[in-house]
């Protein structure tokens, strides 16, 4: 079998680290907002939503909210009309990332929780996530694409961006 190439991002922001506490997700929707300025102000919005929600996730569900530990953040345009959005929690929860299907219509209507997902797959062009050690319990890796008119970009974008 041949080996898999993956081209680097086109353009690749520098990571941002948050304390595993939902008292972050204003900071963490600035930080989005101040790295994608110059953007489509409706794609940075609906980029804030979904990062907020897979925060809230990664703070939820593992040891990144339990044990002081933290979520880590990255963002990329792996092409001229894509966006990615990605993070990655510190573990201990076992569980990964999954939108629930054996709920009835009406358990549906009633449930409160577990509907971020589906907004994070509707809001995005596409999804998925990965164990970042499958062999020990270190941490899921949750990312989300979105599509966008690659003329969009604000002009003179370099490969790197420093965040401050």
């Amino acid at each position: 079998m041949p080996a898999t190439v993956t081209k680097r991002p086109t353009v690749f922001w520098e990571h941002r680290t948050y304390p595993g506490d939902l008292s972050q997700l204003s900071r963490v929707r600035a930080d989005l907002a101040a790295d994608l300025a110059g953007f489509d102000p409706d794609l940075v919005d609906t980029l804030q939503l979904v990062t907020s929600e897979l925060f809230a996730n990664g703070i939820k569900y593992t040891d990144s909210g339990r044990t002081g530990g933290e979520v880590i953040r990255a963002l990329s345009m792996p092409g001229p009309g894509t966006l990615r959005v990605s993070l990655s929690d510190c573990g201990g929860g076992g569980g990964v990332p999954r939108i629930p299907a054996e709920r009835s219509s009406d358990e549906w209507d009633w449930a409160e929780g577990q509907r971020g997902l589906v907004l994070v797959e509707n809001l995005s062009t596409a999804w998925g996530h990965f164990r970042l050690a499958p062999w020990a319990d270190l941490g899921t890796h949750v990312w989300a694409e979105f599509a966008m008119d690659p003329g969009a970009a604000p002009e003179n974008m370099r490969p790197y961006v420093f965040t401050r």
